[in-house]
């Protein structure tokens, strides 16, 4: 991912670099909210009222990371926490947890069926002698506790300082009776549903959906009923696993996905239905990101999830206000943030503690190749014509984010490049420079739009769209080709001479030249780490007592993703393979999670044993979604195509 989002840390969020490997969370999700599973400790250490880590941006500290998304729980867990005998696993690879005692099992699990951030635990002891309770630290300080009836269902409404949501508590033991003192509010039943309410407005609505959703099942019937209805969901893999760790991965990926994609209804002050968040919680940041979000609705529709696809092109084109960086994007308007989002939609072009933003100009050409890498696969012409904030959506694609990235062009000899930028590794803004991958991808973008362009009937635009992409490629040789070695910046330097960057670039069919090719695979040997694969640049921080100067030491599987792909491409098989089988056995040993990175370099910020995963965890875009996108790229290149 990026250096700068080390210092994004949500709601009381644990930082994950500051712990063990041995630590490691789990998250279930619905795209309504979240929810923490400590695995050794058997508890759940957050729930999350939405599926995103701000909410909005922060009029009273404009420099800082927005308002918080409000977490209701500190811990939660069946009587006296025990990490002796306690594991939890993912069940039947879905977003149910399954915690395992001595003394008896437990369901945690947040339900795609209901569309509220709800949160349902179950205990199963192994003895009915065994006698305990759920027992519940709340993060704030209860303000208000009320016993309801509805619909012939008994709830506790709870409201906590500081929180603007409250809490519907709902027992789901038959004959449970609601706990009468304040501090045992998950006293005496064995299971609870947790249903976060933004609105007293809307409390009889969500108790009756509640009810329709529960249809009278037990517990353990809803759990059942989730997964069968998961296994409904998903797409028949139409690839050869190597074996079953790669298969189960590949399902626990595809439900990360499916968690990470928020659900919450499009509304006035709220746009963000579709947006895919860059990290599961507590991975450092769970915000929605353009570029991991590119890459995660890619594998949405390549492995057959049309619907989520589609939703997420749409949250690109209906996410608002944007275009706020408009003085530096040389006064052009435009739709797709040049960073990231708050969870209301609104651009958050990444304000850090330096007061600059960053302005990634790649990220148009991103979505401009996802746009038509969708329509290629699935002809979906009706999609061009949805009204979005800027109006339909060809035209939001076309003025305002193939124009405006047309409008942000350098000259170089004959050719053109994109204007300086803080690009895929997001820079300091004092420090941007032409980078390669922007220009690459606004070639792959503009290409690819020139085809959207064509289905929409424009061809003035196509025509004139495959006219700046001649001469993007022209200017691309120029710039970026030096001495028959392919550098990561026009600017000269150590830093990004040899870059991780490069890697897409070539995959995505940018640079074709075999000599070159081939001696930018050679030069990632300098970037090759003590656990094994390989970082992003050779960074050039100097001073420990840096952030970026431990950040940049540390593997980054992205690149491995990445050169495992150009391996295929060269023919060396049997090295791309032993890469993905390092991955996947990693990632089979930790919940089928894959990481930001692997610890190459240990200290303070990234401590552990040198391999061990770290950063961001579950990664998402860059992690699930680069897993299987590697995985369906393997099928094709295997068959020949």
């Amino acid at each position: 991912m990026i250096f700068l989002r080390k210092f994004a840390l949500c709601a009381g969020a644990s930082l994950m670099v500051s712990l063990p490997a041995a630590a490691s969370h789990m998250v279930t999700g619905n795209g309504f909210g979240f929810a923490v599973v400590v695995p050794e400790a058997g508890t759940v250490s957050k729930f999350y009222a939405h599926p995103y880590c701000y909410t909005r941006h922060d009029p009273h500290n404009p420099l800082n990371e927005g308002i918080e998304t409000a977490n209701f729980i500190k811990q939660l867990g069946w009587n006296e926490v025990s990490t002796q005998d306690t594991s939890a696993e993912y069940e039947d690879d879905s977003q149910v947890i399954r915690i395992r005692r001595s003394d008896g099992e437990g369901t945690v699990l947040m339900p795609f069926g209901l569309k509220h951030a709800a949160l349902v635990i179950d205990w199963e002891s192994d003895s009915e002698k065994t006698q305990g309770d759920w027992h519940v630290e709340w993060n704030r300080p209860v303000k208000s506790r009320k016993a309801e009836r509805l619909f012939g269902s008994e709830f506790l409404q709870l409201k906590f300082e500081g929180i603007p949501e409250s809490l519907l508590v709902i027992p789901l033991d038959q004959q449970q009776a609601l706990p009468e003192q304040l501090g045992q509010d998950l006293a005496g039943g064995k299971a609870w549903a947790l249903v976060s309410l933004e609105s007293d407005d809307e409390l009889d609505e969500t108790v009756s959906e509640f009810n329709r959703w529960r249809a009278g099942l037990s517990p353990h019937d809803l759990a059942k009923r989730e997964i069968a209805e998961l296994e409904q969901w998903r797409v028949k893999p139409t690839v050869h696993f190597s074996d079953e760790k790669e298969r189960h991965l590949w399902r626990q990926s595809e439900v990360l996905l499916r968690m990470a994609q928020s659900r919450e209804p499009n509304r006035p002050g709220r746009y963000s239905n579709g947006l895919i968040v860059a990290a599961l919680p507590d991975g450092l940041w769970f915000t929605p990101w353009v570029r991991d979000m590119a890459y995660a609705t890619l594998a949405f529709a390549r492995m057959g999830h049309r619907e989520e696809a589609r939703a997420a092109l749409l949250a690109y084109f209906n996410a608002q206000p944007t275009g706020v960086m408009r003085a530096d994007t040389r006064e052009t308007d435009y739709q797709v943030s040049v960073v990231r989002y708050f969870g209301d939609g609104s651009e958050e072009p990444f304000f850090t503690g330096e007061g600059t933003p960053n302005i990634e100009f790649d990220d148009w050409g991103l979505v401009l190749w996802v746009l038509g890498e969708y329509e290629r696969q699935y002809n979906d012409v009706a999609l061009l014509h949805v009204a979005t904030y800027r109006g339909r959506l060809y035209e939001g694609a076309r003025d305002f984010v193939a124009k405006p990235l047309l409008a942000n062009l350098d000259p170089i000899g004959q050719g053109l490049i994109v204007s300086a930028d803080t690009s895929i590794w997001e820079e300091h803004q004092k420090d941007k420079k032409h980078f390669a991958f922007s220009t690459a991808m606004a070639i792959v973008g503009l290409r690819n739009f020139a085809a959207v362009a064509h289905s929409a009937g424009d061809e003035a635009t196509r025509t004139k769209i495959l006219n700046q992409v001649a001469l993007l490629e022209q200017g691309f040789d120029a710039a970026f080709i030096r001495e028959g070695k392919l550098r990561g910046t026009m600017e000269p330097g150590e830093k990004n001479d040899i870059d991780g960057a490069l890697l897409p670039i070539i995959n995505l069919g940018v640079v074709k030249d075999a000599a070159v090719v081939r001696d930018t695979i050679e030069r990632m040997e300098l970037l090759k780490v003590a656990s094994g694969g390989y970082r992003r640049v050779r960074s050039n921080y100097t001073d420990p007592a840096i952030f970026e100067y431990w950040y940049e030491r540390q593997e980054f599987l992205f690149v491995d993703f990445s050169l495992a792909e150009l391996y295929r491409r060269v023919g060396r098989t049997a090295d791309a393979d032993a890469m993905i089988k390092r991955i996947v056995s990693k990632a089979s040993a930790d919940h089928n999670h894959v990481p930001e990175m692997y610890v190459a370099l240990p200290c303070q910020l990234f401590p552990g044993e040198v391999g061990d995963p770290t950063g961001a965890l579950p990664i998402v875009g860059y992690g699930s979604g680069a897993y299987i996108l590697h995985v369906l790229e393997r099928e094709k290149l295997n068959a020949g195509h």
